[in-house]
């Protein structure tokens, strides 16, 4: 099911032996338009620290309590490798959490799916930057970075985006809709505030040509009428298979659940 990531800010996070806190912020990568990580706010429990928790770490959650369990005790959090809020995540950073936790490196082809959410398999992590670039990891992302830096935006940052179409800018990102089963970015939920009455549509990241950093603007492939008339996506509503058979019909374009291979439900 595709869930709202800015309706699960301030969802609480449960240890397996009691709560740690609750969901701050999202990090994703801009090359695979994927949830790496969880930022949980631990508030008064160790002094308010932000801590990074992969999906692969991440229960069965209870939506309608808006609980995450996560399959981590509150030591194992406490004496995890910390982040700094004002300062990019290191590609170091992670390795430092991958092998602390062992996670596995999502950057080297370890990529989590449906099926392994909720588990922490043993995995060969590289102990340093220097050593992953060996192996040959790294590459472009959408925002041009060197190779071997990681591609983690925020979800915090990148909502407020502005969405620039070929033919003009056409509103902006108000969320990001992600797969909770598999944690892959599916839509932007863009609200097209330049035009009135506005409303807001769904637009795939797959559709998007490319995201500037310095601008805080995203590029889309598609022009603005052709968005404006898009199917009016209401914040809050359930995103099920018609709707996006019907999205993708207005945009001519094949949908992904018959490009991808579809993981089996939980």
């Amino acid at each position: 099911m595709l869930r709202s990531l800015k309706d699960l800010l301030g969802t609480e996070i449960l240890a397996t032996d009691g709560p740690i806190g609750k969901v701050h912020d999202f990090y994703f990568d801009d090359g695979e338009w994927t949830v790496r990580y969880m930022v949980a706010d631990t508030g008064g429990w160790l002094t308010g620290r932000l801590v990074l928790i992969s999906p692969v770490s991440l229960g069965e959650a209870d939506w309608n309590a808006r609980s995450f369990p996560v399959n981590l005790t509150k030591r194992e959090i406490e004496d995890s490798p910390g982040i700094d809020a004002d300062r990019p995540v290191s590609r170091q950073r992670e390795i430092e959490l991958a092998r602390y936790y062992r996670w596995p490196a999502y950057w080297t082809g370890g990529l989590f799916t449906a099926g392994t959410v909720g588990m922490a398999p043993e995995i060969a992590v590289p102990e340093t930057v220097a050593e992953q670039q060996k192996g040959g990891a790294g590459g472009e992302g959408f925002f041009g970075e060197q190779e071997g830096d990681p591609h983690l935006r925020a979800l915090r940052e990148v909502t407020g985006y502005r969405v620039q179409a070929p033919d003009g800018e056409i509103g902006h990102v108000d969320d990001l809709l992600t797969d909770d089963e598999t944690w892959t970015i599916r839509y932007l939920d863009i609200e097209t505030r330049n035009w009135r009455p506005g409303k807001h549509v769904l637009f795939s990241p797959r559709w998007v040509g490319s995201v500037s950093w310095d601008e805080s603007k995203v590029f889309v492939e598609a022009e603005r009428q052709v968005i404006k008339n898009a199917p009016e996506y209401r914040p809050g509503m359930a995103v099920n298979r018609a709707f996006e058979e019907e999205l993708h019909r207005h945009y001519g374009r094949a949908g992904y659940w018959a490009e991808e291979p579809q993981p089996a439900r939980r």
